[in-house]
Order: C-alpha cells, then sequence, then structure tokens
C-alpha cells in the first residue's frame, strides 16, 4: 500500500504496488491569479527524472496562445501519454514502466478532472498486461480504455466504470512475428492503438512488424477481433509508430519511425481496410535520413485539410496538405521547434494552435497555425516542462 496525496489539505490511501518504484499521485491548484475562464487546461505527460515528477497542467489563452507557468497536477513514475474521457471529466494515463505488482507489466492510471481549479483526484490503477506501455486511448463510447504495449508487444482494453475507475482487462492481443532491422525489430512493439471515427476499428502500428494491424472493436463488450483484413504492411524497415485518421474516417496517415516517412492510406469503412496511397519523407525535401534521425507523432488538423508529423534529430514539424480528392499528401513546410527531440504535440480544439514538447530541452513551444496554409508561425510561449512527451486539452468548464 503506497501513500497517495489527493490535494494539500486531505490524504486518502490506494492499494497499489509498483515494484521497485515510489507511486505518489498529487494534484494542486494552478498558480494565482485566478485564470480567466476562457483559457483552456492542458495536461502534459512526461518522463520523470530529474526535471520531471509526473503530470503537470498549464493553462492556453485561446486568443493570445499565451501559457501559464506549470503546476505538478500528479505525481507519479513516467505518465508519458494521457487521454482524456470524451465526455466525462476523466484522465488516463501509462505509466511506462516494466513491472508493477510483482509482475512484469506496465500500468494505467486514472483520475478524476476539477475542471475549474485544474486539480486531478486519483481513481485507480491496473495492470497494462504487458511491459512498457506507450500509448493509450479511450474508444469514442467513453466505455473503454485501449492501451498498446511497446515493451511487451501487445495490446490491451480496461472497461471504464461509471466513476471513472479502470476494471481490469476484458481484452488482450500478443503480436508474434519480426521484421528486417535486427536490431529494433527482432520482435514485435506496438507503439500506438486509435480508434476510427466510427468506433468500429482498433488500428495498432507495431514498429516491430511493419505492419498497422487491424482490430474491430466491440466497445460494449470490451473485446478485440482480428479485422479482414488483419493487417496493412508498410515498407519493409520502416518502423509504423502513430496513426491519425482523417475527420470523415475516409483516409489514415502513418507515421514512420526508422525511415522518417509517412505513409498515407484509404480507408474501406465496411472492412476497415487500408489501401496504400503515398508513402513520402516526413523531412524537407531533399533532406536525407541521417543518424539519430527518427519521427515521433503525427496529427490531422481539425478541418482535415492538413497533416502535422514531428522529426526528432531533425528537430522539427512538417506540415503536409492533405487533397481533398485523393487524400494525398503535399509537402507545405518545415518549422524548426526551438529545441531538441520533439517527441510529442497536439492541436487546440478550434485548431488554432500547435503546442510540441522537446523532450530533451525540456520545453513546451507554442505555434500558431494559419487557417488557409496551415503553416506555423512561433506565438511567442514557451515554458519549462521536464521531458514533455504528450499533451491533451480539457475546457475549464
Amino acid at each position: 500500500m503506497q501513500n497517495l496525496r489527493i490535494n494539500r489539505v486531505s490524504t486518502v490511501w490506494l492499494v497499489a504496488a509498483l515494484a521497485g518504484v515510489s507511486l505518489t499521485m498529487s494534484a494542486q491548484s494552478p498558480a494565482q491569479p485566478k485564470e480567466d475562464p476562457a483559457s483552456l487546461l492542458v495536461y502534459i505527460g512526461t518522463y520523470t527524472g530529474a526535471k520531471s515528477k509526473g503530470i503537470y497542467v498549464s493553462r492556453l489563452d485561446p486568443a493570445t496562445g499565451a501559457l501559464r507557468a506549470p503546476e505538478l497536477a500528479a505525481e507519479l513514475p513516467s505518465p508519458s501519454f494521457l487521454a482524456v474521457h470524451p465526455t466525462k471529466p476523466y484522465l488516463y494515463a501509462v505509466n511506462e514502466v516494466s513491472t508493477f505488482a510483482g509482475k512484469a507489466t506496465g500500468a494505467v492510471s486514472a483520475f478524476r478532472i476539477d475542471r475549474a481549479s485544474g486539480r486531478l483526484t486519483a481513481l485507480n490503477q491496473q495492470s497494462s498486461g504487458g511491459a512498457g506501455p506507450a500509448h493509450l486511448t479511450v474508444d469514442k463510447t467513453g466505455r473503454n480504455v485501449l492501451v498498446a504495449n511497446y515493451g511487451g508487444g501487445s495490446v490491451s482494453v480496461l472497461p471504464i466504470a461509471e466513476d471513472g475507475q479502470l476494471q481490469p482487462a476484458t481484452a488482450f492481443v500478443q503480436h508474434a512475428g519480426s521484421s528486417v532491422n535486427p536490431q529494433r525489430q527482432k520482435e514485435p512493439h506496438a507503439h500506438a492503438i486509435v480508434v476510427d471515427p466510427s468506433n468500429q476499428f482498433a488500428y495498432v502500428p507495431d514498429l516491430g512488424l511493419d505492419k498497422v494491424m487491424i482490430y474491430r472493436l466491440a466497445a460494449d463488450k470490451g473485446t478485440l477481433t482480428p479485422g479482414e483484413p488483419a493487417f496493412a504492411a508498410v515498407a519493409p524497415g520502416s518502423g509504423p509508430r502513430h496513426i491519425a485518421f482523417h475527420p470523415g474516417g475516409r483516409c489514415a496517415y502513418v507515421i514512420n519511425e526508422m525511415l522518417c516517412t509517412v505513409a498515407a492510406f484509404s480507408r474501406d469503412a465496411k472492412s476497415g481496410g487500408l489501401t496504400e496511397l503515398q508513402t513520402i519523407s516526413s523531412l524537407p525535401p531533399g533532406q536525407a535520413v541521417q543518424p539519430g534521425y527518427s519521427t515521433a507523432e503525427i496529427i490531422v488538423h481539425p478541418s482535415g485539410r492538413f497533416v502535422y508529423g514531428s522529426n526528432r534529430g531533425h528537430d522539427s514539424l512538417s506540415v503536409f496538405a492533405i487533397d481533398a480528392a485523393s487524400g494525398k499528401l503535399t509537402f507545405v513546410e518545415n518549422q524548426p521547434t526551438q529545441g531538441r527531440t520533439p517527441r510529442g504535440f497536439n492541436i487546440d480544439p478550434t485548431g488554432t494552435f500547435l503546442i510540441a514538447g522537446n523532450q530533451q530541452s525540456d520545453s513546451v513551444v507554442v505555434f500558431r497555425i494559419d487557417a488557409k496554409s496551415g503553416r506555423l508561425t512561433p506565438a511567442g510561449a514557451k515554458i519549462e516542462v521536464g521531458a514533455p512527451v504528450s499533451f491533451e486539452f480539457v475546457r475549464p468548464r
């Protein structure tokens, strides 16, 4: 049993055993003065270490793009990736660790969000079902958290109770196989899990297999069954990492970590199958992949007109325009992230601002998005957060 600190004035206890790691979850009110009620809460997932203790919360001014100084919202080990419930005030985080409750698995943590103050109240934890969970999502009905275990090469479904707590897994799938790179692809590495806009399918880019696995999702039962087809392949040695869908679901875009490419796919709404349309470099035209280069995140703009991808090593964001008829991509521009190793980023719900995290330089930077061209302009906002990884936006009320 570990001490669980909820806020400055109250203390509760949870049964938790994170082998070899002290787990303390805390929530604090954002700094005074009182924030503009129109501002957006921004939750930041991190790798914990010398400069980070867990999940942080800031506030985004929707007019200027300014960010408030971050506050520690929850103290726990390596909550690298976050996901927010679609309709209720719950936030979920993977704990990207190798052991939990004495077993070779990571964990998923659940929190209640106080939308007025920004406080996070810890609810509970469950095993992720495999080592090193790297990504999670909440299905669009809000019934389940789906988690991808990079280290374990597996995926799990954890049902969500009415009070936001996570239930034990109702589905677990272990991937098997390998691909052409003996250093990175000798075994499966499920790197993300995302549901399509219809909430009928779950897609899992597996870096170790050079495949995007396709599953039928039964949200009411919390189950995954192999699709028909069961996967879409990318070029050998690509290392698919993350996937993003066009708002209508007719196209999907996969960013490949190892070859620094983006693959565009059309999607069959009935079968869930993906058909490759195009694969292009995630780097600026003429820029060759160099040692130390890799990609990280990919996001489709809410308008469905642009795709954004992050390049580590090159330390930049690339912008692509989506052809409305074909779904193919055209390079627009490349923008430096003003730091090292841009791991993750996100776009605010209005599509006005992009927030990027530089993992190795412990900084978070805001860019303004041009609505016509998709181009990025630094908004002048920059805050310090240790090893930032992912971002989630929550309206304060």
